[in-house]
């Protein structure tokens, strides 16, 4: 019997070792790729860092933070690619919101939706409109304002919430609703609770900053 006790204990033990290893190599992969997020500014970086997030998804089946970064990476690398494109980019952004899509949904299926799960479902919607404004806007529109209005009923405190808005006034045409005076107050705003914001642990939602600074500090700068 102790013969047996002893060998379980050991076995436990040996399982808890493994256990805890692999999560530290889970923590310290993430938050190298948080880091490499966070200073991405190109497509390619923002490619990178998506599927350097995937393969940590595909690896540890049991967590939503690897999916929800890879498509949050996704919506950002297509973002980027229709800077100095006019008109139409179907052949973008379709492509990145449908793999997007499809990376939240594995989240989702491991989380309960939260604000920052429905943040991704706005730019999700952003970016399928964005491919052409002018025949998505009536379908895609009321999907990403209803993603995020749900957010922020959700969690009114989330700076990233503003941010968007922030974002959606600074681009948007003024006979569409758009306002800079509107967009740089929303900015501020995300700011500020940035500042405050206290995500749930070192590795769950907490981007946004470098953006709200490159707005305030080049956009408005003096104003």
């Amino acid at each position: 019997m102790k013969k047996i006790t002893t060998v379980l204990l050991a076995a436990v033990l040996l399982f808890t070792t493994s256990a805890t290893a692999q999560n530290e190599k889970f923590t310290k992969r993430m938050t190298q790729l948080i880091a490499q997020m966070d200073t991405a500014r190109t497509p390619n970086q923002w490619q990178e860092v998506g599927t350097a997030f995937e393969r940590v998804a595909e690896t540890e089946k049991t967590q939503w933070l690897p999916f929800y970064y890879a498509a949050l990476s996704n919506c950002n690398q297509a973002t980027m690619q229709l800077t100095n494109i006019e008109g139409g980019a179907t052949d973008i952004t379709d492509p990145a919101a449908d793999k997007a899509e499809a990376l939240l949904t594995k989240a989702l299926a491991l989380t309960k939706e939260s604000s920052e799960t429905l943040i991704v479902t706005k730019m999700i919607a952003s970016l399928r409109m964005m491919g052409d404004p002018m025949s998505r806007f009536m379908q895609y529109g009321p999907i990403a304002a209803k993603a995020l209005a749900t957010a922020k009923a959700m969690d009114v405190n989330n700076p990233r919430i503003y941010l968007l808005e922030a974002q959606d006034k600074f681009y948007t045409p003024e006979q569409f609703g758009g306002s800079k005076t509107a967009a740089k107050k929303l900015f501020t705003k995300a700011a500020e609770l940035s500042k405050a914001f206290k995500p749930e642990t070192a590795l769950h939602p907490n981007w946004g900053m470098g953006t709200i600074n490159y707005f305030l500090n080049t956009q408005f700068k003096g104003n």
